[in-house]
């Protein structure tokens, strides 16, 4: 059984693996994935030996809040209370800035009463953090605060007892402030990663019109159950999914398929809840309600793409892992050298040892994966694209060669008449015939001659032959329609892959009409693009090989499998990972018959259709059916993968060149960084980063997104001059 728990409390990745770490010491817990970013923990485990109590009871343990139930204004509350918090202490630090310039009388004992309540009472959710990690035999960020700010106004206020004048109050009150200024911040423009859940959560109606005998009853949408009669005016949002039972209208489905002209519905035809009518009225059936809903699917896949990890993230892991530990054992070898090996004071030591345990941040580092993905999934979403997680954003980066299936992804999946030789009254009688047939051709034949506004006739004497085609009597005369005899003239429309039949009374031909399931409008530009992408395309196809042949060249693919039965297109997707040395293989089907080809392949790619959305295997499905999204799910994968890459980059660079600089490694040069400024640096950098993944927020299919691409460029500028400025800002202060 798997769960999701929303998580509340956690301050960097350090508090994300002391979760995972309670968690899968719960006896019945056989997986666990907890993601700092969205602050969620998706939990699998046996129900036979641990309840959701349980695992909730094991995430309090560790000092952290859970719960069943999402609550999408978390952010809102936890932005609300950082604001106060970083208010309350920024007001009482102010008068402490005055003091580091001008001696006052009694000014010390000021700064002592005004250190207090911030370090103990705003402070206390550092030192509650701290005592839990130390609980789990382990450190996290909060530890690191805690020491910080513990040695600054300890060491002040033993020697404010004693008498002595080293007095660093103002040390510990500005880094608590500055601190929470950087979560403040974060979580700010954390909530900014999960604006598409939001957007999406803010889709939904709030009320539906449901038909009970002869009145209507407004009614939440909660409320609505499968085969209520609903009523839909214009202007109105379309509650649920359903199928129109009386009345049309056009209807804004942009939301699913990017299409801004309204579509025209009529009785039969399936709606979407969350889509907007515009200009009739109707009844439609509920037919899919609540968590059942197409909606309600994509925010479900949305929210777990944003909630996974990529197989990236284990990198970082492992750094976080053994970063705090790392960073205290660094600060302790900095202050045994400056007080026992160069002779310095033991006030400087201490400020030189402050200065490290504060700077270093692997809260910048736990970052760069998850928001990255939370940005890139969410993008994807408002494009079409849905990735179901971060393993197959990564491999999608990964992909050179790619397979499709034909009916139904390169072709429109439904065959239509594309000639007819003989005029409206050979596609007249041929309808005529066909509307009582059940060939899988004969629908296609009949609604073009209605759409011709032809009048069928009656049909006497019908019969159907199996394997050839019908015959039946109108009027006076008898007629064939089937298959034709071979000529140059149906050859040629056969090499089209296009399927002849012929209309004959007696051995005289009437006419002929070809059938065909045609290529989508968009195929052969996608196919173009991911061919310049060097991705090496094929079709797979249970056709012949001449229609095969035929389809593949209107679209520009070369590489064909054709004959290739249902059962055989994974044995097929197989061989061709063999023969291709070094490849990363991605099938796209329909999702439903090409479910084992997509679970083959290194990355199953699902058509989405409609209101079958949540039934479609792979790891991306593109909702709008359009085969030119699945190039943009490429190049947003590979954005996203980028900025990942540059996160951790820049997190690892900021804590190479932050640590030496708050270590007073470069005195020599008039740097020494002040703990108070190390901790605002800190709380900058993590800001950064998620500022950074923000820039995918600017990503536009088949657009480059300079911004992003130099940013990472820019920040290491930006931060190397400003810890430069801070250390000498420092410097010249007392």
């Amino acid at each position: 059984m798997e769960t999701k728990l929303a998580l509340s409390g956690m301050h960097c990745s350090s508090c994300a693996l002391l979760i995972e770490k309670s968690l899968s010491k719960t006896p019945g817990v056989k997986k666990v994935n907890v993601n700092f970013a969205s602050e969620k923990a998706l939990v699998t485990f046996d129900p036979q030996v641990v309840k959701t109590s349980d695992l909730i009871a094991a995430v309090e343990k560790a000092g952290y809040r859970a719960s069943t139930e999402e609550n999408y204004h978390r952010h809102e509350e936890e932005i609300s209370l950082l604001e106060k918090r970083f208010s309350a202490s920024f007001i009482l630090s102010l008068p402490l800035l005055v003091f580091m310039f001008w001696r006052l009388p009694y000014s010390e004992y000021f700064s002592l009463v005004l250190a207090t309540p911030i370090q103990f009472i705003i402070g206390a959710s550092f030192y509650q953090s701290a005592w839990s990690a130390l609980r789990m035999k382990t450190f996290n960020m909060d530890s690191l605060v805690a020491i910080g700010t513990s040695v600054a106004y300890f060491y002040s206020l033993i020697n404010l007892t004693l008498g002595h004048g080293d007095l660093y109050f103002e040390t510990s009150a500005f880094l608590i402030t500055f601190v929470i200024l950087g979560k403040y911040l974060e979580a700010k423009a954390k909530g900014r990663t999960s604006d598409a859940i939001k957007k999406l959560v803010g889709l939904q109606a709030k009320t539906a019109r449901v038909i009970r005998g002869k009145e209507t009853v407004d009614i939440p949408i909660e409320e609505v159950a499968v085969g209520d009669i609903i009523l839909v005016r214009p202007g109105e949002k379309i509650p649920v999914d359903g199928v129109i039972t009386k009345g049309s209208s056009g209807i804004d489905e942009s939301m699913v398929t990017g299409e801004s002209l309204p579509v025209e519905k009529h009785a039969g035809d399936t709606v979407i809840g969350a889509t907007m009518n515009k200009t009739g009225s109707f009844d439609f059936k509920a037919t899919k309600v609540g968590s059942q809903t197409m909606l309600s699917q994509i925010i479900k896949l949305v929210e777990e793409a944003q909630g996974s990890k990529a197989p990236i993230q284990a990198f970082a892991d492992r750094i976080s892992a053994v970063f705090v530990p790392a960073v205290i054992t660094a600060a302790v070898i900095t202050f045994i050298a400056w007080f026992f090996f160069l002779g310095q004071p033991l006030s400087f030591a201490l400020m030189a040892f402050t200065a490290v345990i504060v700077i270093a941040c692997p809260c910048a580092l736990g970052l760069a994966t998850p928001t990255a993905i939370m940005v890139g999934t969410g993008m994807g979403a408002q494009h079409g694209i849905l990735v179901k997680g971060g393993e197959p954003l990564e491999i999608a980066g990964k992909i050179n060669t790619i397979v499709f299936d034909k009916t139904g992804t390169i072709t429109n999946g439904k065959p239509v008449v594309t000639e007819v030789f003989g005029g409206n009254e050979v596609l007249q009688i041929a309808a005529s015939l066909e509307k009582l047939s059940e060939h899988p051709l004969a629908e296609a034949i009949y609604k073009h001659a209605q759409s011709q506004g032809l009048t069928l006739q009656p049909v006497k004497y019908f019969h159907a032959l199996p394997g050839r085609g019908v015959e039946g009597t109108i009027g006076e005369t008898k007629y064939f329609f089937g298959k034709p005899d071979k000529t140059a003239e149906v050859e040629k429309l056969q090499v089209q892959g296009k399927t002849v039949m012929a209309l004959l009374s007696g051995k005289k031909t009437l006419g002929l009409i070809a059938v065909a399931d045609t290529v989508k409008d968009t195929s052969p530009e996608a196919i173009e693009k991911l061919q310049k992408m060097g991705i090496q395309t094929w079709m797979i196809t249970g056709d012949n090989e001449r229609t095969a042949q035929a389809i593949a060249s209107q679209v520009g693919i070369t590489n064909v499998m054709a004959n290739v039965l249902p059962e055989g297109k994974a044995e097929a997707i197989k061989n061709l990972k063999l023969k291709i040395k070094n490849s990363f293989v991605a099938m796209v089907g329909d999702g439903i018959n090409d479910a084992p080809a997509l679970a083959q392949a290194d990355l199953g790619i699902a058509m989405g259709s409609g209101t079958d959305v949540a039934m479609e295997t792979g790891g991306i499905v593109i909702i709008r059916n359009d085969l030119r999204d699945v190039a943009n799910a490429f190049d947003l994968s590979k954005s996203t993968l980028s900025k990942i890459k540059q996160n951790m980059f820049f997190a690892l660079f900021y804590n190479t060149i932050g640590i030496p600089i708050a270590a007073r490694v470069f005195m020599f040069a008039g740097l020494i960084l002040k703990p108070e400024l190390a901790g605002l640096a800190m709380a900058l950098s993590s800001v950064s980063v998620v500022g950074n993944s923000l820039l995918l927020r600017r990503y536009q299919p088949g657009k480059k997104n300079y911004l992003s691409d130099f940013a990472p460029l820019i920040m290491v500028l930006a931060f190397t001059l400003l810890f430069i400025q801070f250390a000498r800002f420092s410097a010249g202060m007392k």
